[in-house]
């Protein structure tokens, strides 16, 4: 059992080394690298080997990566969000093009899992955006890229009519049995649509990471676990029951000064292993 922190936490800036400095410092010793060129310019050779000395110097390793979602992230100024289940051959293409791009970074650093979304959030009303075929054929040209660098691909569990765990699970099953692919279990996403334990029993066989964070079934809030509604005990304990060795991430939004953030998240992973400890 491991657990990680997403550096979502600082995702509205630059990466830069004392936030993985905050991350080891809080006992993690693992990340999930989020993405966003506004964040981190995986286009860039310099930086991907820049981090690679940064992981290095802090003991960390590079678990996973989150696909890109979008270019830029907080601040003023137009942005792009990419989906890669849109219709539009155009749009398709560039989310497709820049989740390639940042599946790179293996071959300088490698890492197990990459975590996709398939579509946008229904929250973000872009119907256009949740095509199932287009969701298929782009999910299709990531994994023939993914497989020779050795990652795998984890679609994660988000709010909309692709990505809940039932859903998952019939295109895993059905569309794509025996290519690797697993799922990500969200238990922040899983929260806002339904019962967590559940969907854990639901993806059970296809789980091969997560996203940890806690909210009140209102918004997508990416809280500390704990600080929200999500009843951990139960969740955790249903965990165990499938057998769920791997890493627990967790992807914190900056609600406050990180440092204070990442101490709240070091008493919840504690907390987390005494009760898988006596599950």
């Amino acid at each position: 059992m491991r657990f990680g922190i997403s550096t979502h936490l600082y995702h509205d800036r630059r990466l830069e080394r004392a936030h993985l400095a905050q991350i080891a410092g809080a006992g993690f010793d693992t990340i999930e690298l989020f993405a966003t060129r506004s964040h981190f310019d995986y286009h860039s050779d310099a930086a991907i080997a820049q981090l690679k000395q940064w992981l290095a110097e802090t003991g960390l390793t590079l678990n996973s990566l989150h696909a890109p979602i979008t270019d830029v992230f907080g601040g003023p100024g137009p942005r792009t969000t990419y989906s890669n289940a849109v219709t539009a051959h155009d749009r398709r293409g560039a989310a497709v093009r820049e989740t390639e791009a940042a599946l790179a970074i293996a071959r300088t650093i490698p890492f197990d899992t990459m975590v996709v979304h398939l579509g946008t959030p229904s929250v973000l009303k872009n119907p256009d955006d949740n095509h199932r075929a287009a969701a298929l054929r782009s999910l299709d040209e990531i994994c023939r890229v993914a497989e020779p660098l050795g990652v795998r691909i984890a679609v994660e569990v988000i709010p909309n009519r692709l990505s809940d765990p039932s859903s998952l699970v019939t295109i895993l099953e059905d569309e794509l049995d025996g290519n690797g692919t697993g799922i990500c279990l969200d238990f922040g996403h899983a929260h806002l649509m339904g019962d967590v334990a559940d969907a854990v029993e639901t993806v059970a066989e296809h789980i091969i990471t997560t996203h940890v964070h806690d909210n009140h079934r209102r918004d997508d809030e990416h809280l500390v676990p704990y600080r929200g509604t999500i009843d951990w005990d139960q969740a955790l304990v249903t965990m165990q029951k499938i057998g769920y060795e791997g890493t627990y991430l967790m992807e914190l939004a900056a609600t406050g000064d990180p440092a204070s953030i990442l101490e709240e998240a070091r008493h919840a992973k504690e907390r987390f292993a005494r009760t898988l400890a006596h599950a």
